[in-house]
């Protein structure tokens, strides 16, 4: 079974890191290629190795990433 979720990429320092939000796992590579496909892997070995519970305790199915105008200065 394949699932959708939501991967964040941010550059941090000289490298990037990816989160994904419904679970709160993260992983991190030099581009954002590698950092995407890291936490794919990473996401892979969390679905295989958490438990039922764990999941189902960590899963958030509404995530809304969205952008927002504020006034700066």
């Amino acid at each position: 079974m394949n699932r959708r979720l939501t991967a964040i990429v941010e550059c941090e320092g000289d490298g990037y890191i990816a989160s994904c939000p419904e679970v709160d796992v993260a992983s991190q590579g030099e581009t954002v290629t590698e950092a995407r496909e890291n936490l794919a892997e990473a996401l892979t070995l969390f679905f295989e190795s958490a438990s039922t519970d764990e999941i189902e305790r960590r899963l958030s199915e509404e995530i809304y990433v969205t952008q927002i105008e504020v006034a700066v200065g």
